[in-house]
């Protein structure tokens, strides 16, 4: 059972990665690498060492494997993935199970800060490119930048909106008090994408 201080902070469920997110994933993760089409879990909690133990309840319970282990200053954060998406279901059964908890016991995520930035400078690419892990930014194209609370919610808000826009996705920073994704496309398409991403944060439900 959960002590009276744990919190579910995200229950993050992506059905099916698309290629750029799950190749991103793979290219930041430490852990078993994720491949496209697989599906996967993220959960975030506090306090953060709760994580340990729950990812080991994730992992002995199911063919799930884990992507990522991190612990933050406040929160705590995992991944595990497969091909199978009852094996990740299940594993996220097992751990709310085990928590004392259901999935509405997670926060609802909050969008924090949008912004469209069209015709993107030569610098302002430049600077972004430096810490980027994904697709660079070109000058010239129009950028988005999202943020949301709770963090681990951003990966499923750039999951869904890689599903309806032909977007580049140029980084996604899931740990910490906030989760934040850029992306960059044509600017009918970085609509199309800010639309996705804030409609499908908005459908989950928590409190």
């Amino acid at each position: 059972m959960a002590s009276d201080e744990f919190q579910l902070r995200a229950y993050c469920y992506l059905d099916r990665t698309q290629p750029q997110y799950s190749a991103f994933v793979g290219a930041v993760t430490q852990g078993d690498l994720m491949t496209i089409g697989m599906a996967s879990l993220y959960i975030e909690m506090a306090p953060g060492n709760e994580v340990f133990r729950v990812v080991d309840i994730a992992v002995k319970a199911t063919e799930a494997r884990p992507g990522a282990q991190i612990v933050e200053r406040e929160f705590g954060m995992f991944e595990v993935h497969s091909h199978s998406q009852a094996a990740v279901l299940e594993a996220g059964a097992i751990v709310l199970s085990r928590l004392g908890l259901e999935e509405g016991d997670r926060l609802k995520p909050q969008v924090a800060s949008v912004q469209v930035i069209t015709n993107v400078d030569p610098y302002q690419a430049q600077l972004l490119n430096r810490f980027r892990r994904g697709t660079m930014l070109v000058a010239g194209e129009t950028l988005l930048v999202l943020e949301c609370a709770p963090a681990a919610y951003i990966n499923y808000a750039a999951n869904e909106a890689e599903k309806r826009a032909n977007i580049r996705l140029i980084h996604v920073a899931s740990v910490g008090r906030f989760g934040r994704m850029w992306m960059s496309g044509t600017e009918s398409e970085i609509l199309t994408a800010r639309d996705a991403a804030i409609e499908a944060l908005g459908n989950l439900e928590g409190r």
